[in-house]
């Protein structure tokens, strides 16, 4: 019984044309379903456990309201940041924690100028939007407009599972793919602008630490030098709004989001997508985690290093940067997932291009999938899926890029549609 299930796995034999239109569709209409049911139970802006709709939002929404107020500190002191939601929510409501940088805080202002349920749709509804155009970018960088139908797309875009967490989170997931994809899809063509979209990261800082080792590695200057003016403008429109002593406030928090947040997980070691998380759910110290996140990372580094150095395949390239944002950092949960989806679409691209590697289906579709099932998985079995997932993608994706690029196994012609012309190392892109 094991040979034929290897096979299958192997060939991914199960990842039909029909299967990738019915399973999302069947999946939207569940999304929907479930959250006709949320809206219908809940009482006010509080579902049926007495939690804000859209729960991380509320976080976001007390952050504006005391920007609005004239104390842009406040969120970064814990206490001032609960007494907040409680004065918006309720007494009984939980606490959701402030862990942005200040840059984050020149958008929570406008949206908390709404009514509540207001912004949390705007927030959502727009960066949806943006999300969906930023992949559009990628594909039509890919491979062309034409490569795929929208449905073999669209479809798997909205119904991915992390696209569903991060919409009941009320979180930003769909900002940072969206960043990240267009970022991808520009690269080549307008650097400049690439850069300033890499740069704008910077409102999640952990997620923007491989960006530059990439764009050293690539020759990628100009992007480079974008990115780098982006995050000091951004810094001093930040100082100028809110006094330098916003600075001071926020280091002062991060005592609290290391130690509490992280280190004692406070969010739910099983709600945690890395190998920090993996050693803390299997009774690791918080120095052995440590540790073996810090060896993540240097492996992330360096194959991420490796393959934007060399001649591998964009596809590849930009899977990698996808991949090493997510393993490289200790914390992240499982609506920031949706930082695969420019992965999953750039190699989908590729194997629909020159044939999927052995394995490379199945590999696809668990990435796709395991953002619904990480979570309870984790909590109910203390088998963290969604770290595993992610190392062995990792894995075979610099394995493969390192054998199918650096080595020259794969040649230029063949290449040519899913990578744009480079200049010679040392130039300038664009």
């Amino acid at each position: 019984m094991l040979g034929p299930l290897l096979d299958m796995l192997r060939s991914g034999a199960f990842l039909t044309r029909e299967r990738l239109r019915l399973v999302p569709a069947a999946l939207l209409l569940g999304y929907a379903v479930a959250l006709v049911a949320l809206f219908a139970t809940a009482h006010g802006a509080l579902d049926y456990q007495g939690r804000p709709l859209g729960t991380d939002f509320s976080n976001v929404y007390a952050a504006g309201k005391a920007v609005l107020a004239g104390h842009p500190e406040a969120p970064f002191d814990p206490a001032l940041q609960y007494a907040k939601e409680q004065s918006l929510f309720g007494r009984a409501t939980p606490f959701y924690g402030w862990h942005y940088p200040p840059y984050f805080l020149m958008i929570t202002a406008p949206l908390a100028r709404l009514p509540y349920l207001g912004g949390l749709a705007l927030w959502q509804l727009s960066t949806l939007a943006l999300y969906l155009v930023a992949l559009r970018m990628l594909l039509r960088a890919g491979s062309g407009p034409d490569a795929l139908k929208p449905w073999q797309w669209l479809l798997p875009a909205l119904a991915f599972p992390a696209a569903f967490v991060n919409l009941t989170h009320g979180n930003n997931g769909f900002l940072t793919a969206a960043l990240l994809a267009s970022g991808l899809a520009t690269i080549e063509g307008r650097p400049a602008i690439a850069g300033i979209l890499f740069g704008l990261l910077a409102y999640k800082p952990q997620f923007a630490m491989m960006i530059p080792i990439a764009l050293v590695a690539g020759g990628y200057w100009r992007s480079l030098f974008s990115g780098i003016v982006t995050v000091a403008l951004l810094s001093a429109a930040v100082t100028i709004l809110f006094g330098p002593e916003i600075w001071s406030a926020f280091l002062a928090s991060t005592h609290f989001a290391r130690t509490i947040v992280l280190e004692q997980g406070s969010t739910g070691f099983n709600k945690m997508q890395s190998v920090f998380a993996w050693t803390r759910l299997w009774g690791g110290s918080v120095a052995l985690a440590y540790i073996l996140q810090g060896l993540m990372s240097i492996a992330a580094c360096a194959a991420l290093a490796l393959l934007w150095r060399g001649r591998t395949r964009f596809a590849d390239k930009g899977a990698m940067l996808c991949l090493a944002v997510l393993l490289a950092t200790p914390y992240a949960l499982d609506y920031d997932l949706l930082a695969l989806a420019p992965a999953i679409l750039l190699l989908g691209l590729q194997g629909l291009s020159r044939g999927f590697r052995p394995y490379e289906k199945s590999l696809l579709a668990l990435l796709w999938a395991v953002p619904i099932v990480a979570r309870e998985i984790a909590g109910a079995a203390h088998i963290p899926i969604g770290p595993i997932a992610l190392v062995a993608a990792g894995a075979f994706v610099a394995w493969h890029g390192w054998d199918g690029g650096l080595a020259g196994k794969w040649s230029e012609r063949e290449d040519s549609n899913l990578r744009p012309p480079r200049p010679e190392r040392g130039a300038l892109p664009g």
